[in-house]
Formats: C-alpha cells, sequence, structure tokens
C-alpha cells in the first residue's frame, strides 16, 4: 500500500511524498524513508495522524492507517527554542474580606420561627426553622436587609445551617383554602410539577385565572424574580395554601402552632417510598443497602450513586476534596494515552498472529487497506445491477469492486444472507471442481476445509454443508429449498439475479478471465444445485449458474472490456517502486503526483429518446439538466455522477426521493420539508428562502420518474 507524507507548511496536495508501505512496517522505518527522500533527521520529525503523535515503537497497521491516507509531518527547526518555566496567574485573583458580624434582632422575626424559604435552585418554597439572626458589626441600623438569617430545613436534619436575607424568606403557610374561598385572581400557594404536570411536585406560588372541571387554571410563579409559567393547571385543589405576609412581633394576633405538618413533596425514592426503615440500593449505599450513617456518604461524580465511607475496598478514613469516582465509573489510567505517550496495544490486537511476530509481512495485500469509500445509491441487500456500473468494468483490487457496491466483501466469494440469498459472488479459482464456460458455470459452494492457524486457504478436509452463504446461494434458485438433495427451477429465470465477478487467478483455469484484476460480467441466475462427492473425495454442494443479462458478455462480439480502475495515487505509487527496484538514475526527476496519466478514449454517452423527452418536460430544473448534459461527453459514469451531485437532497445527503422543486429551483425530499415543516421552519433548506406556513408540497413527477430511470432501485427502503 502507499501513504502520503504533507508537510504542515503545505497548502496542496501536488507537494506530497509518495511512499510504499507495509501495514506491519513501524514508525521509526517510516521516517527512516522520509528521511532519504527529504533529507530530514529523525530527531527533527513529528509525525501525526488524525490528531495523534506517531510513536516510533508502533506500526501502521497500529494507528488504522489506510491506503493513500495523508500523515502530516512536522520539521522541528534548531533555531526555535521553547521557553517553558512561566507561570500562569490568574488576573481575575482577587481577595474576598468579609465582614464581622453579631447577633441582632428583627422587627418580624425571631429565634425558633417556622418560616418557608424560596430555593434557588428550583425556584419553590421549603420549611425552615430560624436559628439565629445576625446584624453588621458597629452599625445602628433598623432596615431588615441588613440582617442575615441562619435556618435549617426541616426536612432533612443532617444538612448543614445556611445564611439567607430578609427577602427569601416568610412566615410558614399552615391555613388551607376551603372550596368556597378559591376564586380568580387569588394569588395561593400551591404544588405543582413543571417537568410532569399529572403528578406531585414542588411548591410554587400561584395565581388563579379560571376554575374548570379538569383543575384550577392559572400563572405559576418561580422564584424570587417571579418568573412567569402561563396555562398551568392545578391537580391538587383540596391543597392550596394561604401565604402569609411578615407581622411586626408586637403584631402577632397569636403565636405560632408549634404543630404545622409538613407539606407533601415528591417521592425521592420510588422503590421505598422514602421508608427509612427499609433497605435500598436506590437511595441508600450501593454496597451495603442500608440508609444510617448518612454523614459518611459518599456520592459518586458520575453517577450520582451513594457509598459509605467504611464499605469502600479499600475504605476511605474521609471525604476527598477532589473529583471522586465509584469503582464501576472510575477509568484506569493505565488505558488512557495521555499527551506525548506511547500508544497502548489492545487486548484485541496482542491476540493477532501479527502482534506475536510473524515470518510473512502480510501488511502489503491490499486486502488489508479497507475501503476508503462506500456505495450508498443501493442498499447492501440490492439485488440486480447497481446503476452506473457497466458490464466489463475492470478493477485493480477487490477493496474496488466493494467500494463500487458490485460485490461488498473484499475476501470472501459470496456476499450474500442465509435467511434471504445471495447478491453477488467472485469466480477466482479457488475450488478445482469449478468449471468455467462463460455464459454458463459450475460453481462450488464454501466450507469444508481447516483454516486453523490463521491459514487463507487449505484443502478439503470435511463435507460442505448447506449453510450461511452456501445456503444463501441456493435460495436464488426458483425451486422449493432441499437441503438434502438439491433442487433444480423449471423456469430458471425467474430466479433471484447474482452479479458475478471474474478474477485474473481464474485465468489458469478458464479462458474467461480477465488477463489482470476483476471484471464485472453481469448478471446470471442459478439453475440448479445439488450435492457432489468432489475430487477431494469429500462432499461438496454445486451449483450451476446461467447469464440472463442482456448486456452482450464481454468476450463476445459487441461486448466490451473497459480500461482498468486504479485506486487514487496508485500509479504513482507503483512509478516510484518501478524507480526504486531498477535503481535508475532520473534526470530532471519531477514529484510524482505530477505524472500523467494515460489517456483514454472515452466514449460519449446518448441519453435514450424516454429520458431526453422527461428532461424537456421538466421546466423547474431546465438549468440544472444543461449542466448535467455538458459531461455527455465524458462517458455515462460522469453524467451519472453529475446527476447524482446536483439533485442531492441536502437535509439527508442522498438523491432527492419524491422531490419537491421548490420556488427557489432547489430540490429537497419530501420527507425531509415536511419534518422542517413540523418544526415550524417554513424556509428553504438550501437558501433560506421563505416559504409560508401554507406552502404545498407538490412532488415533481417528471424528477422523479427520471431518476428512477437512471438510478434503478435507489428509492429501495427510502
Amino acid at each position: 500500500m502507499h501513504v502520503r507524507i504533507r508537510k504542515l507548511t503545505s497548502t496542496s496536495k501536488d507537494n506530497d511524498l509518495i511512499l510504499v508501505v507495509s501495514k506491519t512496517a513501524s514508525i521509526k522505518e517510516l521516517q527512516a524513508m522520509i528521511k532519504t527522500k527529504l533529507n530530514v533527521e529523525i530527531d527533527h520529525q513529528k509525525l501525526y495522524y488524525r490528531g495523534k503523535q506517531l510513536i516510533e515503537d508502533h506500526t501502521i497497521a497500529d494507528y488504522d492507517i489506510k491506503l493513500n491516507d495523508v500523515i502530516q509531518l512536522l520539521i522541528k527547526l534548531d533555531s526555535v527554542e521553547q521557553k517553558t518555566g512561566k507561570e500562569n496567574k490568574s488576573p481575575n485573583t482577587r481577595e474576598i474580606k468579609t465582614e464581622s458580624q453579631i447577633e441582632a434582632k428583627s422587627r418580624y422575626y425571631e429565634n425558633g420561627d417556622k418560616i418557608d424559604v424560596i430555593d434557588s435552585d428550583h425556584g419553590a418554597w421549603f420549611e425552615a426553622k430560624i436559628l439565629n439572626i445576625f446584624g453588621p458589626k458597629g452599625k445602628q441600623s433598623t432596615d431588615e436587609s441588613d440582617l442575615v438569617f441562619r435556618i435549617k430545613m426541616d426536612r432533612n436534619g443532617n444538612t448543614a445551617a445556611f445564611d439567607v436575607t430578609f427577602s427569601d424568606i416568610r412566615p410558614r403557610a399552615y391555613y388551607t383554602y376551603k372550596e368556597s374561598e378559591i376564586k380568580p385572581g387569588l394569588t395561593v400557594l400551591a404544588n405543582y410539577n413543571i417537568e410532569n404536570p399529572t403528578t406531585r411536585g414542588y411548591w410554587y406560588d400561584f395565581e388563579i385565572k379560571a376554575m374548570t372541571k379538569k383543575g384550577i387554571k392559572g400563572t405559576l410563579l418561580v422564584g424570587t424574580d417571579h418568573a412567569r409559567l402561563e396555562n398551568c393547571t392545578i391537580k391538587f385543589i383540596d391543597e392550596l395554601l394561604r401565604i402569609e405576609n411578615p407581622t411586626l412581633l408586637n403584631e402577632r394576633l397569636e403565636k405560632q402552632s408549634k404543630e404545622i405538618p409538613l407539606r407533601k413533596l415528591p417521592l425521592y425514592c420510588t422503590k421505598c417510598k422514602d421508608n427509612s426503615a427499609k433497605n435500598c440500593k436506590d437511595c441508600g449505599c450501593q454496597i451495603c443497602s442500608k440508609k444510617e450513617n448518612a454523614g459518611i456518604l459518599i456520592l459518586c461524580d458520575e453517577c450520582d450513586d451513594a457509598f459509605h465511607l467504611s464499605c469502600l475496598i479499600p475504605p476511605l478514613s474521609a471525604v476527598p476534596t477532589e473529583e471522586w469516582y465509584c469503582p464501576d465509573c472510575k477509568i484506569d489510567d493505565s488505558e488512557i494515552v495521555k499527551a506525548g505517550e506511547k500508544l497502548k496495544t489492545s487486548k484485541k490486537k496482542m491476540k493477532m498472529p501479527s502482534y506475536k511476530g510473524a515470518n510473512r509481512d502480510w501488511g502489503k495485500g491490499m486486502a488489508c487497506v479497507g475501503r476508503t469509500s462506500e456505495c450508498t445509491i443501493v442498499p447492501k441487500d440490492h439485488y440486480g445491477p447497481v446503476p452506473g456500473v457497466e458490464v466489463g468494468t475492470c478493477w485493480k483490487f477487490r477493496v474496488q469492486v466493494s467500494e463500487a457496491g458490485i460485490h461488498r466483501p473484499h475476501v470472501a466469494g459470496i456476499h450474500g444472507r442465509e435467511n434471504d440469498g445471495a447478491y453477488s459472488l467472485v469466480l477466482s479459482g479457488g475450488y478445482e471442481d469449478d468449471i468455467d464456460n462463460g455464459e454458463e458455470f459450475y460453481y462450488t459452494g464454501s466450507g469444508g476445509r481447516d483454516l486453523s492457524g490463521n491459514k487463507r486457504v487449505n484443502g478439503q478436509s470435511c463435507d460442505q454443508k448447506l449453510t450461511r452463504m452456501n445456503k444463501a446461494l441456493a435460495l436464488n434458485c426458483n425451486v422449493k429449498f432441499n437441503d438434502k438433495t438439491g433442487g433444480e427451477a423449471i423456469d430458471w429465470r425467474k430466479g433471484k439475479p447474482v452479479r458475478v465477478v471474474r478474477n485474473y487467478k481464474l485465468r489458469k483455469h478458464s479462458k474467461y478471465a480477465p488477463l489482470d484484476g476483476n471484471r464485472y460480467d453481469g448478471i446470471y441466475k442459478v439453475v440448479k444445485y445439488y450435492p457432489q462427492k468432489g475430487k477431494s473425495g469429500f462432499i461438496v454442494w454445486r451449483y450451476l449458474l446461467r447469464r440472463d443479462d442482456p448486456v452482450p458478455a464481454p468476450w463476445v462480439q459487441g461486448g466490451r472490456e473497459f480500461e482498468m480502475i486504479y485506486p487514487p495515487g496508485y500509479q504513482e505509487a507503483e512509478a516510484l517502486k518501478q524507480d526504486q527496484d531498477n535503481k535508475k538514475k532520473r534526470k530532471h526527476q519531477e514529484s510524482s503526483n505530477n505524472l500523467k496519466e494515460k489517456k483514454t478514449k472515452i466514449e460519449p454517452y446518448k441519453l435514450t429518446p424516454e429520458i431526453e423527452q422527461m428532461i424537456k418536460d421538466d421546466h423547474e430544473n431546465k438549468k440544472l439538466w444543461v449542466e448535467c448534459k455538458e459531461v455527455l461527453r465524458e462517458g455515462k459514469l460522469k453524467f451519472l455522477n453529475k446527476v447524482e451531485e446536483l439533485f442531492i437532497c441536502v437535509c439527508c445527503q442522498e438523491i432527492v426521493f419524491e422531490p419537491i422543486t421548490m420556488s427557489c429551483k432547489h430540490n429537497v425530499c419530501k420527507r425531509c420539508l415536511k419534518r422542517s415543516f413540523t418544526a415550524q421552519i417554513y424556509v428553504c433548506p438550501c437558501c433560506r428562502f421563505e416559504l409560508g406556513d401554507k406552502y404545498v408540497l407538490n412532488i415533481n413527477e417528471n424528477l422523479g420518474n427520471i431518476l428512477k430511470t437512471l438510478f434503478p432501485g435507489y428509492d429501495s427502503g427510502r
């Protein structure tokens, strides 16, 4: 395989250095090659791929570097010195001085008063008690705003006391309104759940607007600033409380009741119903399930689960001052690759033969590089031809056949599903029982070979079974499935189509195979399948496939075999490799990227009269079709790529399905535009042209028929 080395200062790929490497080559070997080509010392090189710095002890495969990928090169200069040791001090750092306070008296409250305090997080009122009142030292003031009230919540005795101001508290509500006293315009204290109004929530100020059969409607007042939440319906009508206003101590008509019951709140734990005597892991310790000693419970900063300090292994003596994570959430520091550290080898790679040190350099094969693109015109389970791929198209490597969507697997001979059928297969002469007669051939199923020890091929060692891919290919035959004796179709043309690719390795057995690479030979149908004792002496499943494609085969008169398609940059890399092997000094050597590719004669593509008429009727997209027709002289593939580029939906990034041509002449899928309208966005997704909420979604039938004709099957599953 080959990779590109690009300097960080380079702005063009024309200056890339192409190197032919193996996937098993180490980064140190790669740096040595760069030193030979660019005369840059290894100590002055820093290589980056996808944001990671490459460490010399690891290999190309460790970083998952693929064919024709770009590796960034940073060259360190001797004249540049990195200055370190500077201390960073925050400019906003300042000391906060607190003024001393002394005990004081309030005209409205005294120590021990039961009050309601507003919570800043929820904006609701909760029950509390005044412990003490403080005022500024040395200041004789009767202004209540200068006082600080130290309070403690009534519900949880373990919570610490905290300080609030006069505006944050008021006398505790205790009087419940009768039904006859409730009327519009009254402001009460009501229970409401903002997230789920049908269940119990917290207590807020509520302004009554109307009374209905379903409940009381009005406005919820949230927080000290009374943020208004309109159109709320109160379900708990019999629990409306009167809001008590502060009164002077000497004007109180009666003392506060000592036994004011606490108001109802939503359950903290729905599992144990807040039963303190019941063990529960949801609200107690995750290890012992107990709730006592809440003061020594520690919460995980990730999952919020609670743990007793003494239950942990090892136990903690005190609550940590920094972030703390439970054993399930804590990440092992040994698995994290920090900046500048070496890449760690995963357990999966440690089990691979390449990690243990294989004698053969497996990294030079193209089957190891992985796909750089994927066919999205048709789904993976598509039967029949792939739009835009002509019979006779040739690719250098199997990975290119996979990228084109003709045969998806890199290595496997059959692509299919056991309960559906086979979509494609490759003839490569891997079995001695294969017989190729061009228009029809006998194909041998897979399996029955011992491939232990990471062997790619081996002799037949047991009988084949009609399962997995063997069964998938049998399901393509137009006959009832039989896993014992097989079957033969009476009308074989009604069977499911199979795309067939011939590999150059078949050339030693068949004259119909290509001289090099892989060639697409069209659609075949399964005529029959049956078990038979093979040349190895074991039972194999054999299939007779017959050609059923209107396009002539490449080996007959009228058929064509197109020019070989190579991966991007492959020919340039091969030219460099050839130059290294021959060790010839070339004068005025230019960059390998400037090598001119061999010009091939391209046959112009001519549209059928039916498509011409449909394009002529599509008046809304007249300009786009003119642009598409300009590339007809460059062949069918270029034309289809141009159509796919111009008629792509900006929302789903696929060819428009059920296209809507808007007033601004942009095209988008009906489903995508409808989803946009549902979100009350009534503009064109491309140019933001205002469409209006009454815009009618009329499908452009002419454009839809053209796309279905050019790309048959592209609407499958959409």
